[in-house]
């Protein structure tokens, strides 16, 4: 095959906007307690749908009108199933529906937010987390609906992953207060249930400066297995019931992801083993250890690179939610080490050409640490062109967060057009070791820049991009460092995108959702001692100095970041006449969900590129 000439970034793809916009996003997947039936919830366009596969059966709604949704800070753990029951989350109440013959039934008033439902081994009960203003607890309602929910545990400013003991008496969760994060430090609980009141109540683990994370209960009730991280590196260990006594089983690897979202899950039990991912700077393997001890078994999980919300059945199959660079995501099943693909998020049809392969790079930051980064080379088997390629450099929101060797459909639509795409796990990303997470605590702002300059400098010095033609993007967090490298870095991007990204430190505090409110105070400082830091790092204060073409992007109903933050760059950048293009979406929050938005959002920024930075 003979390829073509054509520049860099102007390539053909078959990889368009509309095909972006046609996703599916695969959201979580359980087992019901049959061992054999899967539940898994799915998001079409602005929709979320809730799905079951029977054994022998195709994949079947389960909903279709109800918007599923918990809505308690960033979302997640919108529901669980147990015993041919399921309980979901929808609009500030409880459904619960039978997986046979049933429609979705209401068994909570609607009023506040609530999340992580848990159903009690008998089906009688629903723990869950609720919240209503600002007042967080762990609550609970008899499955039929036909009483009052009531509080069970109240006192923390944050719940979730709440837990039930195989005998339906004993619970376990996870909470924390202000101004801690989960991935900061936390606490594990366990309880007896006695009606609707709690007795026997004891922190296990956990403190304000160590995070632990999903408690869940052998099925022979002997164990409380969780993770949790007391010094450079993660832990999976076990609490035996009988004993009071917590054993390690596996140390010294990456394990935990931050707790961005409710109802995260990165193990689960099997029978007396436990099944858990770890973490290889972005490569994801599975393993299995006896809960008595031992050495971990590698399970087999090839050609996945990358997966989550591990769950295991009770005839010891696991599924989980997976991807590869060239594999888009996929709800995966495991049964006696043969791999089977429940559901694909796309049809498949782009040739493994077009998805290019992440190396993983490092380059020094001024303070000596190495800094970690995936470099995706140009991937178009049908076109070429001389000399090197512009780049898309990303940073990730956040910013406790990280980029992994997942499917990456931003990489993939602009590799497949000629550009070199990096993501940049800059320090205080995860994954790296608790060290180099906690880089980023009262440095926010200038070491993320510092990283951002540095991933730019490394391409050039490696000869994997032109330096004059690189391009900064991000959201939200990622684009708080967009907007400081354009104000204290200018001319060293020929332009950036920002994605609903926060400009204004002091605006952030006072109008970001409960989750973050305190956020800043480890990032950054507490006010007012840190105001100097908040100004200098704060884009709107500086908005005069950008000078390079800016495209910005922004959610109406954004609640994380708001419009507002967007709106004032956009009034500094009109004044100044820099170049720019801004997007308001409607019906949007902190992300694209709605088919036409991702479309409009892709052909948006191809023009923009073309005019500011190819042409």
């Amino acid at each position: 095959m003979t390829l073509k000439h054509a520049p860099f970034g102007l390539w053909p793809s078959p990889i368009t906007p509309e095909l972006l916009g046609m996703r599916i996003r695969l959201e979580d997947v359980q087992f019901d307690s049959d061992g054999e039936t899967l539940v898994w919830q799915e998001g079409r366009s602005g929709k979320r749908v809730l799905v079951v596969r029977k054994p022998g059966d195709a994949p079947r709604d389960l909903t279709d009108a109800l918007k599923i949704g918990g809505g308690i800070g960033y979302g997640g753990g919108d529901f669980s199933v147990r015993n041919g029951l399921v309980a979901f989350a929808s609009e500030g109440r409880l459904y619960r529906q039978r997986l046979e013959g049933e429609r979705p039934r209401a068994i909570t008033p609607k009023f506040g937010d609530l999340a992580s439902p848990a159903i009690s081994p008998d089906g009688s009960k629903i723990l869950f987390v609720h919240s209503y203003e600002r007042r967080d607890c762990l609550a609970l309602v008899d499955s039929e609906g036909l009483r009052w929910p009531v509080q069970l545990a109240t006192g923390a400013d944050f719940y979730m992953q709440p837990a039930w003991h195989p005998d339906g008496e004993r619970i376990a969760w996870v909470e924390w207060n202000h101004p801690q994060m989960p991935w900061d430090g936390c606490r594990l609980v366990t309880a007896r249930l006695n009606g609707a009141e709690l007795t026997d109540i004891q922190h296990v683990f956990g403190d304000e400066n160590i995070p632990v994370f999903q408690p869940e209960f052998s099925t022979d009730g002997r164990f409380l297995a969780f993770l949790a991280n007391d010094g450079e590196w993660d832990s999976l260990r076990v609490l035996d019931l009988s004993t009071s006594q917590v054993r390690i089983l596996v140390e010294n690897a990456s394990l935990l992801d931050p707790a961005w979202v409710q109802g995260l899950r990165l193990f689960g039990w099997d029978g007396t083993r436990l099944v858990y991912a770890r973490n290889d700077k972005g490569w994801r393997t599975l393993w299995a250890v006896e809960a008595t001890g031992g050495e971990s078994v590698p399970i087999a999980t090839a050609p996945y690179t990358w997966f989550g919300q591990v769950t295991v059945s009770a005839r010891g199959q696991v599924a989980f939610i997976a991807s590869a660079p060239k594999i888009p995501t996929r709800i995966v099943s495991l049964a006696e080490g043969n791999l089977r693909v429940e559901k694909y998020s796309e049809a498949e049809s782009i040739p493994a050409g077009y998805l290019p392969e992440p190396q993983a790079i490092e380059w020094p930051a001024p303070d000596g640490m190495p800094v970690h980064g995936l470099y995706y080379p140009p991937a178009n088997p049908a076109f070429t062109d001389e000399g090197l390629p512009p780049a898309m450099i990303n940073i990730h929101g956040g910013p406790t967060s990280a980029r992994t060797s997942s499917y990456n459909p931003d990489a993939a639509y602009f590799a497949s057009r000629g550009f070199a795409y990096v993501e940049v796990n800059y320090r205080g990303s995860t994954g790296y070791g608790r060290s180099y997470m906690l880089t980023l605590r009262k440095n926010w702002g200038p070491v993320d820049a510092e990283d951002a300059v540095g991933a730019a400098g490394a391409l050039a010095a490696l000869g994997l991009a032109d330096p004059q033609r690189m391009v900064i993007m991000g959201g939200s967090a990622g684009g708080f460092t967009v907007l400081n490298c354009l104000v204290h870095h200018p001319g060293v991007f020929k332009a950036g995108v920002n994605l609903f990204g926060v400009s204004n430190l002091f605006g952030l505090d006072e109008d970001t959702h409960k989750f973050e409110e305190r956020y800043n105070i480890s990032l950054v400082g507490e006010l007012p001692a840190a105001a100097e830091h908040y100004k200098k790092w704060s884009a709107v204060f500086h908005a005069d100095k950008i000078r390079d073409p800016l495209a910005v992007f922004q959610g109406a109903d954004d609640k994380v970041v708001l419009p507002n933050q967007s709106e004032s760059i956009v009034e500094a950048l009109r004044r100044n006449k820099v170049p720019h293009v801004y997007r308001l979406y409607e019906g949007e929050g902190h992300g694209w969900r709605k088919s036409e938005t991702i479309v409009d959002y892709y052909e948006t920024l191809n023009k923009f590129l073309k005019e500011f930075v190819l042409l």
